[in-house]
């Protein structure tokens, strides 16, 4: 406004709705910046999330990354590579195993070492029975983040039954270390393949319990069915990949399309659907925990059948790999995970990249999230999957 013979005067009174001429009915509001951590109970751990709302909707999002950096890509290069396992076994703390495989695959292939058979049907038994574990984990969770408690209860029922081999054949129940350069740490115990066919059976059998809670749900129905929609493009311009990419529609799995370990000989199922959405997410873990199985089953009848030999190579008292480079990826259980690795002929990496799958998962909220309300903020965050020592490394 002006007054005769003054200064100009401008004064703004609202952003946001009130702002807009086009909604002049609607109560005039301010853009809110908000943050979100970096230790909402929400975000699956240390993860920030700096939010623009105009009332209820969020406007931009920006994830905010690095609350528990603790610099493993440059500890890589100070140990040699028997101890870089341990490091590479935590950044995923559901997927210790899984993360395990992509050093060993890496150092194997750049010395030209190809593990016993035992070792590789082994090791491919194992990494599904961590997916299975993974999965349960985010089933039970999920739902719990939406106000649903009674999943989470038979999610990690489940999880226990499969707990218990795994912690009998390496004696961690997160943090295995069961991978050696060359195969594993030691032979199966007499008699586990039969209780590990046991477990396979028992969480198979009562893993209806979970779907139903979930899938009957009218409520969580209601706050997942067409919230949070990933196109495909969006997928990828961000790498997303693993559930929540094939939940869009991307019929990619390195199990089936470039096949390690043993999966070349399985009938891999690669479990896709085309909605996108935050229903969808959840229906794709929930499928792919039966694959898993299937697989595992596949797994213990041909390890049952293969002839007694050794699980593991002899290997030189100093590991030294020669000079080169290599790259190994693997499906992990929330998505691509790969290990770019150059040596220059010593016992420790010259260069251990880690390209890890919950990175590209969390940093396309910020073209998720915005159009969103604050309410659908928790559904999506829980439907993405992720793990933040895996985007920290």
């Amino acid at each position: 406004m002006t007054e005769q013979g003054g200064p100009r005067i401008e004064r703004v009174v609202g952003i946001g709705a009130g702002a807009d001429a086009v909604r002049p009915r609607e109560l005039a509001t301010e853009d809110l910046v908000l943050d979100i951590g970096p230790q909402h109970p929400s975000t699956h751990g240390v993860l920030r999330l700096r939010l623009v709302l105009d009332g209820e909707r969020i406007v931009t999002a920006e994830p905010i990354v690095g609350y528990m950096h603790r610099g493993a890509e440059k500890l890589f290069e100070v140990r040699d590579y028997r101890q870089i396992i341990v490091l590479a076994n935590r950044h995923d703390w559901l997927s210790a195993f899984a993360n395990e495989l992509g050093v060993v695959l890496a150092v194997e292939r750049m010395i030209g070492m190809q593990p016993p058979a035992r070792a590789v049907w082994a090791r491919t038994l194992l990494a599904e029975l961590n997916r299975v574990l993974n999965h349960l984990m985010f089933l039970g969770g999920h739902p719990l983040e939406l106000g649903a408690a009674g999943p989470v209860f038979p999610a990690f029922r489940e999880r226990e039954t499969l707990q218990y081999v795994m912690e009998e054949i390496s004696g961690g129940r997160m943090h295995y270390m069961f991978n050696r350069v060359g195969g594993l740490k030691e032979e199966l115990p007499e008699g586990w393949l039969g209780r590990v066919t046991t477990a396979v059976a028992a969480v198979r059998r009562r893993l209806p319990d979970i779907e139903e809670l979930v899938t009957g749900n009218e409520v969580f129905t209601a706050r997942t069915r067409g919230v949070g929609v990933l196109d495909h493009e969006t997928i990828m311009q961000y790498g997303v990949s693993g559930p929540a990419a094939r939940a869009s529609g991307v019929d990619f799995d390195l199990r089936r399309d470039e096949p390690y370990l043993a999966y070349g000989e399985l009938p891999v199922k690669v479990v896709t659907r085309s909605a996108g959405d935050c229903q969808a997410r959840f229906q794709v873990l929930l499928d792919q925990v039966k694959v898993s199985l299937d697989l595992a089953d596949a797994c213990v009848e041909r390890l049952r059948h293969l002839p007694p030999g050794p699980i593991n190579q002899r290997l030189p008292k100093v590991l030294k790999v020669p000079e080169g480079h290599t790259y190994a990826w693997t499906e992990n259980p929330l998505g691509l995970n790969g290990y770019y690795l150059v040596s220059r002929g010593e016992k420790t990496p010259w260069r251990l990249k880690l390209r890890s799958a919950s990175y590209n998962n969390v940093q396309v909220l910020r073209e998720l999230l915005p159009g969103h309300t604050a309410a659908d903020l928790i559904a999506i965050l829980g439907s993405m999957f992720f793990v933040v020592g895996d985007i920290d490394k």
